[in-house]
């Protein structure tokens, strides 16, 4: 018998060089209200899902990133049209690095953020 998990990811951290500037660009990018948490060793910015007890989380933290799309990539998900979010990561510094992929659940694509840490930012057919 395989274990099977309800989810695979149960947790992501991202390390960011400035928390205050990465908090600046997933707010402007993820259009979500992120929130810094100070109650552990170093401050760190929470993403919080809609439904705490079941969601998978992120957090940013004072770390060294990978830089230059080399690290994993997080997949996030987005307040709008991807289009949209492709001017959001390049008004608030980011890099857009592909365009926009089609896939059976829905699109993405890939972008650095300030740090060069790869991401991706997806939108399913339902947005």
């Amino acid at each position: 018998m395989s274990y099977v998990p309800k989810d695979f990811l149960v947790w992501g951290e991202l390390p960011v060089s400035d928390l205050d500037a990465a908090l600046k660009f997933y707010a402007t990018t993820t259009g979500a209200e992120l929130e810094v948490d100070e109650t552990g060793p170093n401050p760190v910015v929470m993403f919080k899902p809609a439904d705490a007890a079941t969601g998978i989380a992120l957090h940013l933290y004072p770390g060294k990133p990978a830089g230059d799309g080399r690290g994993p990539t997080l997949h996030l998900a987005s307040e709008g049209a991807l289009e949209d979010t492709m001017t959001r990561v390049n008004d608030a510094g980011g890099q857009v690095v592909s365009p926009i992929i089609q896939i059976p659940p829905g699109r993405f694509f890939y972008a650095t953020d300030l740090d060069g840490n790869s991401i991706g930012f997806f939108e399913t057919e339902a947005a």
